[in-house]
């Protein structure tokens, strides 16, 4: 019983890693060009690194949203096919 429900948590949290990291990394790569722009041209505008990560992280989910959902919608059945033998252990 502790066993299927410590693979459970870690498929969870496998599951946030896949879908959390790819938007990170895009708003990473986003804001290092940014700053190297902001270093390069001299231009210390704070807000400037806003605009370019929330636009390039929306247009990454709305490309990645179909596989996002697969993924998710495919570890939900997992999940729920595992609700008996969880049930049946109690």
């Amino acid at each position: 019983m502790q066993d299927l429900i410590i693979t459970l948590l870690q498929k969870m949290f496998v599951l946030t890693l896949q879908m959390s990291v790819p938007v990170l990394l895009i708003g990473v790569v986003i804001g290092l060009m940014v700053s190297i722009f902001q270093t390069v041209t001299q231009i210390q505008e704070s807000t400037l690194t806003f605009v370019p990560k929330i636009v390039g992280c929306v247009i990454l989910l709305i490309f990645l949203m179909p596989w996002m959902f697969s993924v998710f919608i495919n570890t939900v059945e997992e999940f729920m096919s595992i609700i008996p033998q969880l049930v049946g252990a109690m």
